[in-house]
């Protein structure tokens, strides 16, 4: 496994509708130049893939870095048309092969496809042909299946799972019980979502307090992913890194990672009390359930709204989309939602409150 952070995909720059390729080269030499090498993209996120293949592919030799992709069976309607995903990243990213792949999304509503399309062993055979050097999953759901799917799976080369400090001990994200069967079975874990989709890097006022008075020059975010960057399993750190200002920062105090001291360990956990008390809608902003909605709502920018108790932007939000109250309750949000929130009910609420 290479060094221990990572650049997330996900949330390229963008330049009006598309990703801003300028920028995101500048970020991948900023990157590569701090000793990193771990780049992870996915068939899902809109632009990424060929984004990748202009901006680091094309630029710096194969050997200078790593790359890990995605498989998504979530709505895909046949086992011939999942695997053809393999084929297109290859094609989109010009990567040649890559260093690590994963079956995406993996969770209780979803597990059944991969296993009846047959996604376990293909990936299998494309590590026999060199194509794929380590594969893996990212997952979505509870310890019991993650120990299922690790003792069916055994040698799976690593997982990805979301973790940060304030899902630690979340019912339902499971971050420490997930954790703790991976490390069980022996695979290393890669850790998605430190940030829980940019939240901890602009945490709670009484989070920011509580930072501020143990280290006033710590960026907010490097609180978050020192935080499972310490943790004596996880051997990547992806952060979904969006500007420039964002690479420095977090190139800057990844190079010489120190683990957190007893005094950081302890307002983390101070922290960690503050969150447990609170109610909201647990988006990431990941977006996969914007992508197939009928009628076009802008769902994690309302539950942002609605989160933050901001009104004020609403319409500007919704300007030329759907409104909360336009949701046809079709579920297939909630399909593909990796935090599993029931949309359509909150979407509801969202109706009522705006």
């Amino acid at each position: 496994m290479p060094d221990k952070l990572g650049f997330g995909l996900m949330r390229l720059p963008r330049k009006g509708l598309t990703i801003d390729i300028e920028q995101t080269g500048k970020m991948v030499d900023i990157f590569l130049e701090s000793g990193f090498t771990y780049f992870d993209t996915a068939f899902i996120y809109p632009g990424s893939e060929a984004a990748i293949k202009k901006a680091l592919i094309d630029r710096h030799p194969r050997e200078s870095f790593t790359i890990a992709t995605k498989l998504m069976a979530t709505g895909v309607p046949t086992a011939a048309l999942a695997k053809k995903e393999f084929d297109t990243s290859l094609s989109r990213t010009g990567a040649g092969y890559f260093d690590y792949y994963l079956l995406h999304s993996i969770m209780g509503a979803n597990y059944k496809t991969y296993e009846r399309f047959k996604l376990w062993d293909f990936v299998r055979e494309q590590k026999e042909k060199g194509l794929i050097k380590h594969y893996g999953f990212s997952f979505h759901a509870g310890p019991d299946l993650l120990d299922k799917l690790l003792t069916e799976h055994p040698d799976v080369d690593f997982v990805q799972l979301q973790i940060n400090y304030a899902d630690w001990e979340d019912p339902k994200v499971c971050s420490r019980a997930n954790y703790e069967v991976a490390t069980r079975h022996g695979k290393p874990v890669i850790v998605m979502e430190p940030v829980k989709g940019g939240k901890l890097a602009d945490p709670i006022p009484e989070a920011k307090k509580i930072f501020s008075e143990v280290n006033p020059e710590a960026s907010y975010a490097s609180w978050a992913i020192r935080f499972v960057a310490s943790l004596e399993n996880v051997k990547v750190v992806l952060s979904g890194m969006s500007n420039i200002e964002q690479m420095q920062d977090n190139t800057t105090f990844m190079k010489n990672m120190e683990p957190l001291t007893p005094q950081e360990k302890s307002a983390i956990a101070r922290v960690q009390a503050l969150y447990r008390n609170r109610t909201e809608i647990p988006c990431t902003a990941c977006h996969y359930c914007t992508e197939g909605c009928p009628m076009n709502i802008p769902i994690p920018e309302i539950f942002s709204l609605i989160n933050s108790s901001d009104m004020s932007s609403y319409d500007e939000v919704t300007n030329g989309r759907g409104k909360a109250g336009d949701c046809i309750k079709c579920g297939q949000c909630e399909r593909v939602c990796p935090q599993q929130i029931k949309i359509t009910e909150e979407l509801a609420k969202c109706a009522e409150s705006l």
